[in-house]
């Protein structure tokens, strides 16, 4: 049998197409390549957008902001020294981008300045930290990436 040149470019577009149609089928049906959103709520967050850069903005109002370190303990999370340890309430969550059963939320609870996230909550990488606090009813908000 004799292939024409039309003949060959249609068994090429043939070939690409399935080619590219085995790859479609293994990437959306093989769960090590399942993406997930972000977060659950993704919506809901994104709609609270412009609250949360209002915190942000008075966390930076703040004569200091929070700020962390890294102790053999873990992380330590330093609250403004001028401000009164039993007005501050709030949450911490730590969210891990490469593993979301890794991630979760700690209340803030205070006896000094300082709260410690244990380092056996952690493991080496990078975390995204979100340090949503409230002081006498005003809002702050403390976002930043680090690499444990």
């Amino acid at each position: 049998m004799k292939i024409n040149w039309g003949t060959a470019i249609v068994i090429a577009f043939i070939g690409f197409i399935g080619f590219i149609m085995y790859f479609v089928v293994n990437m959306s049906a093989n769960d090590k390549y399942d993406h997930d959103l972000v977060v659950e709520d993704y919506y809901k967050q994104e709609l609270e957008f412009q609250t949360d850069i209002d915190k942000e903005k008075n966390a930076w109002e703040l004569t200091t902001n929070v700020s962390w370190n890294k102790t053999e303990d873990g992380i330590v999370i330093t609250f403004p020294e001028d401000l009164n340890i039993e007005a501050i309430k709030g949450k911490v969550f730590l969210y891990r981008p490469s593993n979301k059963q890794l991630d979760f939320e700690t209340p803030i609870s205070l006896s000094n300045h300082n709260l410690l996230i244990p380092d056996n909550r952690l493991l080496d990488g990078r975390w995204n930290i979100k340090i949503d606090w409230t002081y006498d009813s005003k809002p702050y908000l403390y976002k930043t990436e680090i690499n444990y």
